[in-house]
């Protein structure tokens, strides 16, 4: 496969019953202790799981870097179903659809590959490994429930950074996208060794 599509993607539960994992000290200013509404919060956000996005991406590794519009996230359940557009690297058009252990990759060209495990076809069709399976949770503020995380909370008590898969998650602004739900992530940035990812949501909207 020649084509490489630069490609993030980037997040219900209280989570009392996973697992953590215990890293370095803390950042200044953190706390790993989660605010009293968190086991609320994070209920109402599992919830939330049909819903469209859109917005931008950048991308910076070793190898290339470049950015990509987001043209339609829209999350039903567990299935997703996922539209970039960029010039980088010819990308052109390209969708991804699938449920956790299953993808279908459509590039702009019309070649469609289909794969059993979607991180290892990602990361042949790109280049990156990229845990697809968790970026529905991630996306949300939350981490997935599928493997130790660990979180850390900013001095007002916000979600700022989730640790998982080897990842760091920074939580860079929050917005009130929709109105009976708690603010949702605006921009984020995923770093994992020398690749970074940062996704800006543009407008995010519930659907029925």
């Amino acid at each position: 496969m020649t084509a490489r599509l630069p490609l993030i993607l980037f997040a219900a539960l209280a989570f009392s019953g996973c697992t953590t994992i215990a890293l370095e000290p803390l950042p200044d200013g953190m706390t790993d202790q989660p605010p009293a509404d968190w086991t609320e919060r994070s209920r109402n956000l599992g919830r939330f799981d049909h819903w469209q996005l859109s917005g931008k991406l950048a991308v910076k590794q070793p190898s290339d870097s470049g950015t990509a519009v987001i043209n339609r996230w829209l999350q039903n359940g567990e299935q997703y179903d996922l539209s970039l557009s960029s010039s980088f690297l010819g990308m052109g058009t390209t969708r991804l659809q699938g449920v956790p252990g299953f993808i279908e990759l459509t590039l702009a060209n019309g070649d469609v590959y289909q794969s059993s495990d979607p991180e290892t076809l990602v990361n042949a069709a790109t280049g990156w490994q990229l845990p697809i399976d968790s970026l529905s949770w991630w996306i949300r503020g939350l981490p997935s429930p599928d493997g130790d995380f660990r979180l850390l909370f900013d001095e007002h008590s916000q979600l700022a950074i989730i640790r998982q898969d080897g990842w760091e998650i920074r939580y860079d602004r929050w917005h009130g996208f929709i109105e009976d739900l708690p603010s949702l992530p605006a921009r984020i940035t995923a770093l994992k060794e020398d690749k970074r990812v940062r996704v800006v949501i543009a407008d995010w909207r519930r659907e029925d």
